[in-house]
């Protein structure tokens, strides 16, 4: 054995002080973990968007043994899909796009799925949605998680008081699950993305319409426990026109010209908040995720692609709506 000296012992005291401190995201040889978060910019939706997310799997080290023989869940946003109204749902041609990526890698089946926390009738979500033409390849299904067989599952974050969560059985049958939120504001949490997105996965047969069960547990809490519990695999956000003001549906148009990308939901919900001028050290949510699921300060997260500060545009946050004040990044 080697002699062990008051330096190594000092480092080594060092070293555990850190690994305490950091939590979930301990010293490794020095250095701390960091996520990285690719943003491709796109002016409209006839854009390449299948290009721009190819590009973003190659800076994210996405690779085809990832995802060959795979099975992918696209959860996408159909809130209250309105006709003509682009900024409240993901667009199809996103969805679309995030689908032919996967299958080129090699996936071997996509299944877009939503449970809409408004709307019942599914032949009238996909119409409004303008997802018709989505489904014309056949290795892309549709499953509306409202009416799936769900099951039991325990609640792995304990944020809320919810012993357990009913999740639809399809969640069980994929090898990923990939969020595709739109980028939006919201009136009760500040900002919804890839992290609030996951509410739609909870089936509306077991928790009514809206959702409100979640409401009662507290939205940030239950926001949390949730992607603890289902631990999704990847988010890309549809930014290209999202929505500012009273979201996350009664909101006006907000073209931000942008898509996100990333393997971790907090680090990538982080930098689409700072995009649109919010500080997301002061969404609860997030400031809660970055302690567990994170991370969220600047400084940990490898920007790829697009630096955000290049393509920030402020989103209206009105100051009658309590959730928006002290948002604003500064």
């Amino acid at each position: 054995m080697q002699p062990y000296s008051r330096r190594d012992f000092l480092r080594s005291a060092l070293e555990s002080a850190l690994t305490v401190s950091l939590g979930l995201f301990p010293a490794c040889n020095g250095r701390v973990p960091k996520a990285e978060v690719f943003i491709g910019k796109a002016d409209d939706y006839s854009t390449d968007i299948t290009s721009m997310l190819h590009a973003g799997f190659r800076e994210l080290g996405v690779k085809d043994h990832e995802i060959k023989g795979k099975r992918i869940l696209l959860k996408v946003n159909f809130v209250e899909p309105h006709k003509e109204a682009q900024h409240i749902v993901t667009h199809p041609a996103v969805a679309y796009a995030a689908a032919e990526a996967f299958l080129s890698l090699g996936a071997d089946k996509i299944i877009i799925a939503e449970g809409s926390g408004h709307c019942r009738d599914t032949c009238r979500i996909l119409e409004e949605a303008g997802y018709e033409a989505v489904f014309s390849e056949k290795r892309i299904s549709f499953v509306d998680l409202n009416y799936d067989d769900w099951l039991s599952i325990e609640n792995a974050g304990r944020a809320t008081k919810l012993k357990s969560f009913f999740i639809p059985a399809t969640l069980k049958s994929v090898d990923w699950i990939v969020s595709l939120p739109k980028l939006k504001t919201h009136h009760w949490v500040g900002v919804t993305l890839s992290m609030k997105n996951m509410f739609g996965v909870l089936p509306g047969a077991a928790y009514g319409w809206p959702k409100n069960v979640l409401h009662v547990a507290g939205i940030n809490e239950a926001i949390l426990d949730l992607n603890l519990t289902l631990k999704p695999h990847f988010a890309i956000v549809d930014g290209i026109v999202g929505m500012e003001g009273d979201g996350p549906i009664m909101g006006t148009a907000k073209k931000a010209g942008v898509i996100a990308m990333g393997r971790n939901l907090p680090a990538a919900d982080a930098t689409c908040a700072r995009l649109m001028g919010i500080n997301p050290h002061k969404v609860a949510y997030l400031s809660k995720a970055g302690s567990r699921l994170g991370p969220i300060k600047e400084q940990l997260i490898a920007q790829r692609g697009y630096d955000w500060r290049s393509v920030r545009t402020d989103f209206q946050l009105p100051d009658y709506i309590h959730a928006y004040r002290g948002l604003r990044l500064t």
